[in-house]
């Protein structure tokens, strides 16, 4: 297992500094990060937390998956390594647009 953890269902007021507080509770936090939107600059409601070892990894998941915090029950569960993305990133020919098909309802973009 690994030392760094995935953190989900986040309220979006959730920071970095509060989910490394948090999780502090728990053992040594090496890093913590609440992943922020680019185009918004707001939380995306998930984040990672690394902590010291990898007991104070299963402890964390043991305390807090499951727990309500700031009003919404986290899952707390070990991050899985990122996968590879390709190069290319259409969303196919058509551009993903209209993903209905036609627009021939009167809907008009």
């Amino acid at each position: 297992m690994s030392n760094k953890l995935y953190v989900g269902n986040l309220s979006f007021r959730v920071t970095s500094e509060d989910l490394e507080e948090y999780f502090a509770a728990a053992g040594a936090v090496d890093s913590a990060n609440v992943v922020i939107d680019r185009e918004t600059g707001r939380s995306r409601g998930f984040g990672f937390v690394e902590m010291s070892t990898e007991d104070e990894a299963n402890a964390a998941i043991a305390q807090f998956n499951g727990q309500e915090y700031d009003g919404r029950n986290m899952v707390v569960n070990e991050a899985r390594p990122r996968e590879e993305r390709g190069g290319n990133r259409s969303r196919g020919s058509y551009g993903g647009g209209n993903r209905g098909g036609y627009a021939d309802s009167g809907d008009r973009w």
